[in-house]
C-alpha cells in the first residue's frame, strides 16, 4: 500500500476511534448526570416533599446555592413540635417498643409537613423542627404553618389514643410557631454538614414549643400579624407576655388549644 494511502487509512481509523470515544464519553457523562440528579433528588427529599424537591432540581441557581457553603437570609415561619410524655413512655416500655412509636410520630408529622410543602430541618429525640418559606419562598407560609399545626394536633390525638390502647401509655403534642428572618445554609464541618436555619426567630419558636402544653399551639405576635394580614382568624387567645431568658423585653404570645375550633378564613384583611 502506498505511503499516502496508509497514512489516510491511519487517520481515518483515528477519527473513527475518536468518534467512538466521544460517544462513549457522552453516554458515560449522561449516565453520571442522571445518577447525580437522582442523588440530589433523594437528598432534598429528606427535607422536603417530592414536589418541592423537583422544583429545586429544575432551578439550577437555587440547587447550586443549597449545595454551596454560602448562607442566605429569608423571612420564614418556623414550627417546633414536641412529644409530651416521652420520658414516661421510655420508662414504661423497653427500647425496642419505643422506637416504632417514634417512627409513627415522626411519620405522621413529616407527612403533614410535606403535604403543606414545608421543609424538615431537624428531627431529634422527640422533637421536630420545620419551616415554611425556605428554601422556596412562600408568601402564604403562615397559613401553611397554622394549617399543618392544626392537622398535627388532630392527627396526633388519634395516634395517642392508639398508643394508649396498645401500650397503656399517655402522650400529647405541643407546638410552638414564630415568624421572622433566619439565616439558612449548610452548617457543620468538612466531614459533615447539614442544611439548616438559625437565628432568633428559631430560638423563640423553640421556647414557645417548650411552653406549650399537650394539645396546644403557641405562637408569637409576629406570627399572628402574618395571619391577620391574610385575613385568617384561628380563634387565638392572648396569654400573658412571655419573658425569655437573655431578652430585655417580653414577647406577646397567643394560644390555640386543640379543642378550639379554628376559623380559617381565606379572605384578605380589611385595609
Amino acid at each position: 500500500m502506498p505511503a499516502d494511502e496508509a497514512l489516510r487509512a491511519h487517520i481515518e481509523a483515528l477519527v473513527r476511534a475518536g468518534t467512538v470515544r466521544r460517544k462513549t464519553a457522552g453516554v458515560q457523562l449522561e449516565a453520571e448526570i442522571r445518577r447525580r440528579e437522582e442523588v440530589l433528588r433523594q437528598t432534598f427529599r429528606r427535607y422536603v416533599s417530592p414536589r418541592v424537591a423537583d422544583k429545586i432540581l429544575e432551578d439550577a441557581q437555587l440547587r447550586d446555592t443549597l449545595l454551596s457553603t454560602a448562607d442566605s437570609r429569608a423571612h420564614v415561619t418556623v414550627l417546633f413540635a414536641d412529644l409530651r410524655g416521652f420520658t414516661a413512655i421510655s420508662e414504661q416500655l423497653e427500647a425496642h417498643r419505643v422506637v416504632p412509636l417514634l417512627n409513627e410520630f415522626f411519620s405522621l408529622l413529616t407527612e403533614i409537613t410535606f403535604r403543606h410543602e414545608g421543609t424538615v430541618f431537624h428531627m431529634a429525640g422527640d422533637c421536630l423542627m420545620l419551616a415554611f418559606g425556605v428554601p422556596l419562598e412562600q408568601p402564604d407560609s403562615a397559613q401553611r404553618a397554622v394549617r399543618a399545626a392544626g392537622e398535627m394536633l388532630s392527627g396526633f390525638t388519634a395516634l395517642a389514643a392508639s398508643w394508649k390502647e396498645r401500650h397503656q401509655v399517655e402522650a400529647g403534642l405541643g407546638i410552638g410557631i414564630n415568624a421572622g428572618e433566619v439565616v439558612a445554609g449548610n452548617i457543620g464541618s468538612a466531614s459533615y454538614m447539614n442544611y439548616t436555619i438559625i437565628g432568633d426567630t428559631v430560638n423563640i419558636a423553640a421556647r414557645l414549643c417548650q411552653r406549650a402544653r399537650a394539645g396546644e399551639m403557641l405562637f408569637s405576635s409576629a406570627f399572628k400579624d402574618s395571619l391577620d394580614a391574610h385575613g385568617m382568624d384561628v380563634g387565638a387567645t392572648p396569654l400573658p407576655p412571655l419573658q425569655l431568658r437573655g431578652r430585655s423585653n417580653p414577647i406577646d404570645i397567643f394560644c390555640v388549644p386543640l379543642e378550639s375550633r379554628m376559623q380559617l378564613s381565606t379572605g384578605r384583611a380589611a385595609a
